[in-house]
């Protein structure tokens, strides 16, 4: 991300923080709507049923962002002993990638219908790289956090999937090594292997798909 600023696009910099910044607040967003929907009001008492980012960064995960590219935001509390169906879990785990779906289809959309509509000055690189960008990062972060390894939300919901007797081998595989495969496979990415070059991919293979008109 910083190699972006030694070669002098600094728009395109800014641009991509503030989607990534965006992007991870209507993540967090969603799981403590769902949480609040499914009967445990933990995130909400917390501050933390608003789309404000402040009530959701990180600071080390905002700093990655803005040296590696990658990061995070504070993780929403919630009580399961408050959730008043089964299946709670799965779609509190579930709301955070879907509305990163749902904030990339109503982004490259409203783009597509803007210039559709005539608003000509979407079309200038400034707006076009930062519909572009937004989309593509929330379709991004949706895939990454699909992924069942570690504190992913994945992991929670790969075992709505499985048998009982599988799931339970799962979760304690993932207790013990989740975390442990999440971080080497970060590491790879970083020292230059592309691991997650086919989740990029996949990204912007998919938002195509997502435009209606």
């Amino acid at each position: 991300m910083t190699d972006l600023v030694f070669q002098g696009q600094i728009p395109l910099f800014f641009l991509i923080i503030i989607a990534l910044v965006l992007s991870l607040s209507f993540h967090e967003f969603g799981h403590a709507a769902m949480a609040r929907l499914f009967g445990d009001d933990t995130a909400q008492r917390m501050g933390r049923l608003t789309l404000n980012p402040l009530a959701h960064l990180d600071p080390m995960g905002l700093m990655m962002v803005v040296f590696l590219g990658f990061g995070w935001a504070k993780p929403v509390p919630t009580n399961p002993n408050n959730f008043t169906s089964r299946w709670a879990d799965f779609w509190v785990s579930a709301a955070g990638p879907l509305m990163n779906l749902v904030l990339a289809f109503v982004v490259i959309n409203g783009w597509v219908w803007g210039i559709a509509m005539g608003f000509d000055n979407l079309r200038a690189p400034g707006p076009y790289m930062f519909f572009l960008y937004l989309a593509r990062i929330n379709l991004l972060l949706m895939l990454f956090n699909l992924i069942p390894l570690g504190a992913l939300d994945g992991h929670y919901i790969l075992p709505y999937f499985l048998t009982p007797r599988a799931a339970a081998s799962y979760r304690e595989f993932n207790a013990r090594y989740g975390n442990m495969a999440l971080m080497s496979l970060l590491l790879l990415s970083f020292v230059g292997i592309p691991v997650f070059h086919y989740l990029s991919q996949l990204s912007g293979a998919l938002l195509p798909w997502l435009v209606v008109l």
